[in-house]
This record gives C-alpha cells, sequence and structure tokens, in this order.
C-alpha cells in the first residue's frame, strides 16, 4: 500500500510495530504488526491438536485418580482427628472473663 506525501512510518520501540502517521490528519492511519517468530506454521497444525489432545487426557487423568484417592485422604484424616480427640481428656472450655 503507497503513502501519501503527508504520511510518514514510525517504529513503535514496544512491540516493533510499524505505525503509519498522517501528519495532516495528526493521527495514526494504519498499523502493521511484525512477523512472530514463534508463531506455528499451518504444516504443523496436525501434530499441535495431537499433542494437546494427549496433554488434556493426561491433565484429566491426573484428576480422575486424585479425585478416586481424595475420598481415602479424607476419611484418613478424619480417622486421625477422631483418634486424637478420643485421647484428650475432657476439660471444661476457658473463657476470657475467667482468666480475670
Amino acid at each position: 500500500m503507497g503513502t501519501l506525501k503527508t504520511e510518514f512510518e514510525v517504529e513503535c520501540p514496544c512491540c516493533n510495530s510499524t505505525l503509519v502517521v498522517d501528519e495532516g490528519l495528526k493521527r495514526v492511519v494504519r498499523h502493521v504488526e511484525p512477523e512472530r517468530a514463534d508463531k506455528p506454521k499451518l504444516d504443523e497444525a496436525h501434530q499441535i491438536l495431537t499433542a494437546e489432545k494427549a496433554r488434556r487426557d493426561s491433565l484429566f487423568e491426573q484428576s480422575v485418580v486424585a479425585e478416586r484417592t481424595r475420598g481415602d485422604a479424607l476419611s484418613r484424616r478424619f480417622e486421625e482427628a477422631l483418634k486424637q480427640a478420643q485421647e484428650e481428656p475432657v476439660s471444661k472450655p476457658k473463657r476470657d472473663w475467667d482468666l480475670d
């Protein structure tokens, strides 16, 4: 796309994109982003999709295993707390005004 005599290009120092500014309008008339280095190629799309599917499946399997063992861990913690409560002597709770 050609530029007019009143337009000039400026490179953004932050994102390295090219800004075309019209000095008559005093505003940006076009913005062109640079090509990303990590942009995936269309040829690799199938590989990327299969890798993401495998990652999702492994995360799902991990969550299923964690959910299955969650009940065992909770019941074990409950049994320990019950055993500890039975071993402690029963005492009257202390109130703030009893300490004076």
